[in-house]
């Protein structure tokens, strides 16, 4: 009897542990399907100096940068190239940009998208400075806990065509506003070139910054001889750094700036790495290769590591050896010479109106894949816009060209006198191209 009675009880007891049992597996499911809250999961970024040495610490481990900055939504492809972290230049879809990045294992730059001066910001209306801080406050405290989250970027290139200095006292206030709201992730702001009273202007006025970040193309040559000769001892990134400015090119007779083709900007590319930020580690603690994308400035090739239909160019090759020590399986064609009427662009190609003519284009295949060709004519370029400012696409004068499909063509010069220029890219089938131009000019 009593075992019985005690029989029973452990039973009910039994019975009881396991819907309890039940009970918290089921808690535990729900939890573990439920969406993670990133706001609970900040992972902490930090500078670290070791002697004369920067190091940037993420989750307390050292963190090299292999960074972009990226024009479109191709993650997945940029960490199979290597790739570990992207920077924005608007806090514009944040949270997208920063989960996409989360589920691909990389970390992003954020940037606060200052009012630049030339577009009409006024840095002494102290009720317009005061509304953009209070816009950043809440980015601020609605990513600062995001664990893709690596910095934050306070303005771009604020210093172009500025003649108003407190700019870098709202950069200081931005700053100030950061770092009481979110201890786990450092702040900077970029400049335009590297220029001492630009670097001694943010260090007086934005000392609160953890770290100052250049933008630099043809520029980029005179980095180490900078840090030198200035003395500057503090951390920096190089966030825009690539192919050679059409601003810093030589032109033709008419004006048009000379393009280099995608195999010399890809040895640019190697160089800039290899010659002028390497010697100069100590202090840098991540760069950023411009652009992961394609865009319209001056041309649609000019600092795109892709082209208009999402292609490869040899310099994305080249960033693929920079990040793993190796190349890629498959490589870009690589681009030779480029001829227009038996000259190059640096002859001040002329032409007569309405006229027929024939161009020539000469490349190869690492891995002696057949190759395609596709020739355009577009306009020269009557665009203003500095600084990477928006600028339209130029139409293709699609009617000029015969056989567009081969290395060499003939076509008929555009009736209506002005510049323009010849495009012609090389694709080996496999989504890798490389591409070449020459400006002309068209006489009546």
């Amino acid at each position: 009897m009593k075992r019985s009675r005690l029989f029973k009880k452990q039973l009910a007891h039994s019975k009881k542990l396991s819907l309890s049992f039940i009970i918290v597996l089921f808690s535990n499911t729900i939890l573990a399907c439920a969406p993670v809250n990133h706001a609970t999961a900040p992972v902490k970024v930090e500078i670290i100096k070791d002697n004369d040495t920067y190091q940037l610490y993420r989750g307390g481990q050292p963190y090299n940068i292999k960074g972009a900055g990226m024009e479109f939504d191709d993650m997945s492809n940029f960490v199979a190239h290597g790739g570990n972290s992207i920077r924005t230049w608007t806090s514009q879809g944040a949270q997208e940009v920063l989960d996409k990045a989360h589920a691909n294992g990389i970390t992003v730059s954020i940037c606060l998208e200052m009012g630049h001066e030339r577009m009409g910001f006024d840095y002494n209306d102290e009720a317009q400075v005061a509304a953009q801080l209070e816009k950043f406050r809440a980015v601020v405290l609605k990513h600062r806990d995001h664990p893709a989250l690596l910095t934050w970027i306070i303005g771009n290139e604020l210093n172009h065509s500025y003649t108003v200095f407190k700019v870098y006292d709202a950069v200081n206030d931005v700053s100030k506003m950061i770092h009481k709201l979110d201890p786990n992730h450092p702040t900077t702001t970029t400049t335009s070139g590297i220029k001492a009273d630009v670097l001694n202007e943010i260090d007086s006025r934005a000392p609160d910054l953890d770290f100052v970040s250049f933008q630099a193309y043809g520029e980029l040559d005179i980095l180490p001889t900078f840090i030198e000769e200035t003395g500057y001892k503090k951390p920096f990134m190089v966030t825009e750094w690539g192919a050679v400015g059409f601003w810093e090119m030589e032109t033709t007779a008419w004006g048009a700036p000379f393009e280099m083709n995608s195999t010399d900007k890809a040895g640019n590319y190697l160089k800039g790495y290899q010659q002028k930020l390497m010697p100069v580690t100590k202090q840098l603690i991540g760069d950023y290769v411009f652009l992961w994308g394609q865009k319209q400035e001056r041309t649609p090739t000019w600092f795109g590591l892709f082209t208009e239909t999402g292609d490869e160019t040899e310099a994305v090759d080249v960033m693929h050896f920079i990040w793993n020590g190796s190349w890629p399986d498959n490589r870009s064609p690589t681009f030779k010479s480029i001829i227009l009427d038996n000259k190059t662009a640096r002859d001040d190609v002329f032409l007569t109106a309405g006229k027929i003519f024939t161009a020539t284009v000469d490349a190869e295949d690492y891995e002696s894949d057949t190759l395609h060709y596709s020739w355009e004519i577009k306009p020269e370029s009557n665009a203003t816009e500095v600084g990477g400012d928006f600028e339209k696409n130029i139409q293709t004068l699609s009617t000029l060209i015969t056989n567009s499909e081969s290395s060499q063509i003939s076509f008929t010069s555009p009736a209506q006198a002005g510049a323009y220029r010849l495009f012609v890219y090389i694709n080996d089938g496999k989504q890798k191209t490389a591409h070449g131009n020459i400006p002309f000019y068209v006489n009546k």
